[in-house]
């Protein structure tokens, strides 16, 4: 599973924030981390398409085709595929 482009360019706008990437034995998790000044954040999913809310930014990305869950916990957003 591959972050998406539109994750990344948030990323690359922002010194605070974070993407990591990591595998596991039963697992494939992407997660962002917007930091600690980012306010409240939002998430909402409208069919494939993620939309997220940080304080006053919104960005929308298409939910990749092998995620299995995606969700915002404690200012991180997780993306995750079973393997």
């Amino acid at each position: 599973m591959e972050t998406p482009p539109e994750l990344e360019d948030a990323a690359g706008d922002r010194a605070d924030v974070k993407i990591s990437d990591h595998e596991y034995d039963e697992e494939h998790v992407i997660a962002v981390d917007f930091g600690r000044d980012a306010g409240s954040i939002s998430l909402d999913v409208v069919d494939d398409t993620a939309i997220v809310v940080v304080g006053r930014e919104q960005f929308e990305f298409d939910v990749p085709v092998d995620a299995t869950d995606v969700r915002v916990n404690d200012g991180i957003l997780t993306i995750r595929e079973e393997l």
